[in-house]
Order: structure tokens, then C-alpha cells, then sequence
């Protein structure tokens, strides 16, 4: 995407909203980006606060209003300080892990063993990793799954800090979920 770091003077109105949610926050700013591109998309990146970035797209900041624009920020920030980015590192190499045992139970039962029976316990690894689906197979999506779902949840529900309800019901709206009332 080839984003490039913005200073205050170049992204007053980003700038401000990003300083205000940190603040309200107790959490260090994070270094922002602006990448030159017209897809509307925003996102965050980091293993905890202190090493923390945000980007936002030229097309985004083109369309949002500020109160939109606040949402967004607020939503990539409440991933920097869940640590959402660590547990889907963690839990990426975790699926791998899997996935390479089963590939290993896989070629153990075709190679070695005896003629008369399987190993369950190999069939069961291959089952659950499932490693002819590109996506890490069962394991991976489980694992994806339940780290990123239930957290844009909470933070649609709680609303993160500094962000108005309307920014909150944009969320769900934008997700496809009815808006709370």
C-alpha cells in the first residue's frame, strides 16, 4: 500500500481524533500513516500500544465525515489495545502447528505403521487440521474466528472510549447487525 508517515500539520483533523481517543484512553499515540489509495479501508497494526500504528486510506478519509472518521479510528485503536493483532500472531502460528502435526500424523499413517489398523489419534489430528484447505483448515478458522468475531463485538456493544452512540450504531450498521437501541 506504500503508506507514508503523516505529521499533524499534513492530517490535523486524524491527528486530533487519534490524540483525543488515546487520551481518553490512558494509551500512548500511535504512529499514523496515509496511504495513497482510493479503496476506502482503514487499520492498525502493532503488538501492544507503545509499538502501535494506525493507517487510513486517502479514500477514506475522502468520504467519512468526522463523526465516521471517529468510529474507524476508535475501531482500529480498540484493536491496538485489545492486543488483537499479538493473539491472531499467536494464534496463526498455533494453527500452523497443528497443521504441520497433521501433515506429519498424515504421512506416518500412509508410510509407517502396521497393515491392520489406523491410529486414531492420527486420524483425528488430520481431521482437525484438514491441510489440503489453503485457509489452515479447522484449526485456523477456529482459531481466527474466535480471536476476531467476538472482539468487534464488544467493542460495538461497549463502544470504545470517546465514541458517541451514533459512532457505535454506525458500526453494526456498516456490519450488517441491527443497531442497538
Amino acid at each position: 500500500m506504500h503508506a507514508q508517515p503523516v505529521s499533524e500539520v499534513q492530517a490535523p483533523a486524524m491527528y486530533r481524533i487519534v490524540r483525543e481517543l488515546a487520551t481518553a484512553a490512558h494509551q500512548p499515540m500511535p504512529r499514523l500513516y496515509i496511504s495513497d489509495t482510493a479503496a476506502p479501508n482503514a487499520f492498525a497494526t502493532g503488538r501492544n500500544p507503545r509499538n502501535a500504528a494506525v493507517c487510513c486510506t486517502s479514500g477514506i478519509l475522502d468520504i467519512l465525515d468526522e463523526r465516521e472518521l471517529r468510529a474507524v479510528l476508535g475501531h482500529e485503536l480498540s484493536h491496538v489495545y485489545n492486543r488483537d493483532i499479538l493473539i491472531s500472531c499467536v494464534a496463526g502460528a498455533l494453527a500452523s502447528v497443528i497443521t504441520g502435526l497433521a501433515n506429519m500424523a498424515m504421512f506416518a499413517g500412509a508410510f509407517g505403521g502396521n497393515r491392520e489398523g489406523g491410529n486414531p489419534i492420527a486420524l483425528l489430528m488430520v481431521f482437525a487440521a484438514r491441510p489440503d484447505r489453503s485457509d489452515g483448515g479447522a484449526a485456523g478458522g477456529v482459531a481466527f474466528t474466535r480471536v476476531s468475531g467476538r472482539r468487534v463485538w464488544r467493542v460495538a456493544d461497549r463502544r470504545p472510549v470517546g465514541v458517541g452512540v451514533g459512532a457505535a450504531q454506525d458500526l453494526r450498521r456498516c456490519a450488517g447487525r441491527p443497531a442497538a437501541p
